[in-house]
């Protein structure tokens, strides 16, 4: 992999507790970082995707099967009612 360095400045204990974290699963403090930083990204374009489709079918409507819409006389009729 090639990569860029960047620095993150973090509490001296969580630092320490991050390496002892990493070291128990056999990897470096900067592959588990990186790795947590693709995870994030890669849900960020995942959930982006989802809404820019969800909000596509929202514009689009859906067809609920039912007849034509009632006119505001039809929706208002109150002498229909008695």
């Amino acid at each position: 992999m090639n990569g860029t360095n960047i620095t993150i400045r973090v509490d001296a204990a969580l630092a320490r507790d991050a390496k002892v974290f990493a070291a128990r699963r056999g990897t470096s403090l900067s592959r588990l970082v990186a790795a947590q930083l693709e995870t994030l990204v890669r849900g960020d374009h995942v959930y982006a995707g989802a809404r820019r489709r969800a909000l596509k079918r929202l514009r689009q409507g859906y067809d609920m099967g039912g007849e034509r819409p009632l006119s505001r006389d039809e929706a208002h009729d109150r002498e229909g009612l008695r």
